[in-house]
Formats: structure tokens, sequence, C-alpha cells
């Protein structure tokens, strides 16, 4: 036995994947009531209307890393953060994808700077607590607010 189980589908998850995922959905869950029960605003979901503006942008950021264009790429990684930084799941996605960024330039300063923003950052936005219009790159402090572009802006305005 190699250690994973397997259900129906096919699907092999290790029993330390697995212990990890059910830790995960009991903090978010304990995180979530006791958040609740303190009145505090809960961030969760994107709004529908913004949800297209959010793909376009990882979509154009894909488009330009396949052909090298990675100033390009990362130029439109930064806007999906901007759009999705109060998102957990899509803040956390753009910092995953951003870290898969770093790694594929091999650019250790991004691959180190992204892993502590994976860990925290879902959770800040769960919260609301986020540095608004942070771009979320290692080549900007984590914690600090920074003008969100007009265009986008816009966007979020009129997508609420």
């Amino acid at each position: 036995m190699d250690g994973s189980s397997s259900n129906e589908k096919g699907c092999n998850i290790s029993p330390i994947k697995g212990a990890i995922m059910i830790k995960r959905l009991y903090f978010y869950s304990v995180t979530f009531f006791a958040l609740k029960e303190t009145g505090m605003k809960i961030h969760t979901t994107m709004p529908d209307r913004l949800t297209p503006f959010f793909i376009k942008e990882l979509e154009i950021a894909g488009r330009y890393f396949k052909v090298n264009d990675f100033r390009s790429s990362w130029y439109h990684l930064e806007r999906a953060h901007i759009l999705g930084q109060p998102y957990p799941y899509h803040h956390t996605l753009v910092h995953w994808k951003m870290l898969l960024f770093g790694i594929k330039i091999k650019d250790i300063k991004e691959i180190i700077g992204q892993i502590p923003r994976l860990l925290v950052g879902g959770v800040k936005s769960f919260v609301g607590e986020i540095p608004v219009g942070n771009t979320g790159g290692a080549n900007v402090p984590p914690l600090k607010s920074m003008e969100i572009p007009e265009e986008l802006k816009r966007i979020m305005e009129e997508n609420k």
C-alpha cells in the first residue's frame, strides 16, 4: 500500500493531505462562526458580475506567459489580484498563480514572498482586513495599501 486512499472516482488523497484539508475546514468553519457572532462583516464570494473581469485578467496573464512576455503577464496577475483581493478564494488563487509564476521564471524573491501571502491572504480577505489596491507581488510590502487604477476602480464599482 502506498499510503494513499482512493475513492470511487479514482481520486487519490494521502492521509496527510486529508488531515490537512479537514484541519483547514475546521479552522475556517470555527473562524466563520466566531466572526459571525461578533457581527464582523465576512467576505466569502465574488459578485457574479465581477467574476468575468477577474477571469479575463487571469486568461490574459496566461496568454502572455505562454509567449514569454513575462512583464505583461505579471501586469495582468497584479490586476487580477486587485480585483480578487476582497474575496478569499480568488485572492488565494492569484497568490498561487504568482507563486507558480515565480517558480517558472526561477525568481527566488517572488517564491519566498508568495508563501506567507498564500498562507495569510485568504484569511485577511475573509475578515475584510486587506491593504486595498495592493498588487500582491513580493516587490511591494504585503500590508501596503495602494491606489487602485481608475479602470479597475470603475469595474469594481459598477459590478458589485
